[in-house]
């Protein structure tokens, strides 16, 4: 309950001045723009935050926040694909064989406390769609599981199922850079929602098609709810597919990728529940969490999609974008434990942000929620905003409307705030 008050009350702000306090943006001389309001993005993790390094627990190498770790986006976009929504941390050394309270980043036990998350999930398969293959899958979820006590999820029981784009076990050619963000999903997954099925399609290639047929193949196989952890421009060719996301009693969740304010693709479809990224710090040992809007989160108005009769924001005339959100700053991030790399010294235990961790934690919420029959868009989450975590200060661009700026009410990088319990799907 101090959590939540800590987000949305003057005491959240007092604290931030405190903890959020110097430095500068540095704007680039470019403005993004939407249907309705101008922006300028803020930039790439430009924003200082405090003047001293803040560790998490006994686990974690203290984090300075005057300065901005090295970085790499996982997957470069390319023409006409989707590109995962996965950024890496350089700063964090990799290692294997590490145990719980030696291993960086927050951990299943911090996601729990910072989202209320409660038990559950038994019958609910959370579908996560992917480009490409990870052979190092099962035994990568296996190491994260056992490590943090998580119940195991196997390939042999029929908790983890991997299927190709046609539903076989004929899988596509491996790729490192997918191979990471398939290790976000699945432990993501299973930090919040252990004891669901996982369930993974791997698209033949990371082209759009691809993936939005992998969706309906996850939806064919069973899946309760999917995660979709990538993102490609809106174009009206991609609007013209709205249609192939609508599946009604099956929530569709797609993050708002992490190029700053403005909106990709199938994020703006009206037939899934857009998740934008946060900035979550650790307060009072990891007892209370301080969360703002993160920096790089996509956010705006579609510039295709109609208007949802469940939106009632004045500003954008279409499709707004997002609707909830949850942690994808990589700074502090999320430990994740991935292996499969052509450079041995990058496997193991890394650190990672982006919205390919706020997506598979809102997807595993829906499954908690076992609510999914009767869910086909994000309307759920506008008729229960009071079970979210207001979150009311941070921004992704400086275009002094809500469809960049965090507030009181609704607004493009958080929508209506991040999960507080199940009670919001």
């Amino acid at each position: 309950m101090f959590r939540t008050l800590l987000r949305a009350t003057g005491l959240f702000a007092v604290l931030c001045a405190a903890a959020c306090g110097g430095g500068s943006a540095t704007l680039p001389s470019t403005a993004k723009t939407d249907s309705s309001a101008s922006a300028v993005p803020i930039g790439a993790r430009a924003i200082p935050i405090g003047a001293r390094a803040i560790p998490i627990g006994a686990r974690a190498i203290p984090i300075n926040f005057t300065t901005t770790p090295q970085l790499l986006n996982v997957c470069g976009p390319v023409s006409g694909q989707g590109a995962c929504s996965a950024i890496r941390r350089l700063d964090v050394i990799p290692a294997l064989n590490l145990v719980a309270n030696l291993i960086a980043g927050y951990q299943p036990d911090d996601l729990a406390l910072a989202y209320n998350v409660p038990s559950g999930g038994t019958g609910q398969t959370i579908g996560i769609v992917v480009a490409m293959s990870d052979p190092n899958a099962a035994s990568d979820l296996a190491v994260y599981r056992s490590t943090f006590a998580l119940p195991a999820c196997t390939t042999a029981s029929g908790c983890l199922r991997i299927a190709a784009q046609n539903g076989s076990t004929n899988l596509p050619a491996p790729d490192q850079n997918w191979s990471q963000e398939l290790s976000i999903d699945l432990d993501m997954a299973s930090a919040i929602c252990p004891k669901c099925k996982l369930l993974v399609v791997e698209a033949n290639s990371a082209d759009i098609d691809d993936l939005t047929a992998s969706v309906s193949t996850a939806i064919a196989l069973g899946a309760t709810v999917v995660s979709n952890s990538y993102t490609t421009p809106e174009t009206a060719a991609t609007a013209a597919e709205n249609a192939q996301w609508n599946h009604p009693g099956v929530p569709i969740v797609a993050g708002a990728g992490d190029s700053g304010y403005g909106v990709e693709w199938p994020a703006s479809s009206s037939y899934v529940t857009a998740v934008g990224g946060t900035t979550l710090l650790p307060v009072v040992d990891d007892t209370m969490f301080l969360e703002t809007a993160w920096s790089d989160t996509g956010s705006g108005c579609s510039a295709y999609i109609a208007k949802p009769s469940w939106q009632h924001d004045t500003l954008c005339k279409k499709r707004t974008v997002n609707d909830v959100a949850a942690i994808a700053n990589p700074v502090p991030g999320v430990a994740v434990y991935d292996t499969y790399f052509s450079d041995a010294s990058d496997a193991g235990w890394n650190v990672f942000g982006g919205t390919s961790v706020s997506t598979p934690i809102v997807a595993a919420m829906y499954a908690l929620a076992g609510n999914g029959s009767s869910i086909d868009s994000a309307q759920r989450i506008y008729q229960n905003t009071s079970a979210l975590n207001k979150i009311i200060l941070g921004a992704n661009a400086l275009c002094l409307t809500y469809l960049c700026t965090s507030g009181l009410g609704y607004s493009g990088p958080t929508g209506w705030g991040s999960p507080n319990g199940t009670g919001a799907f």
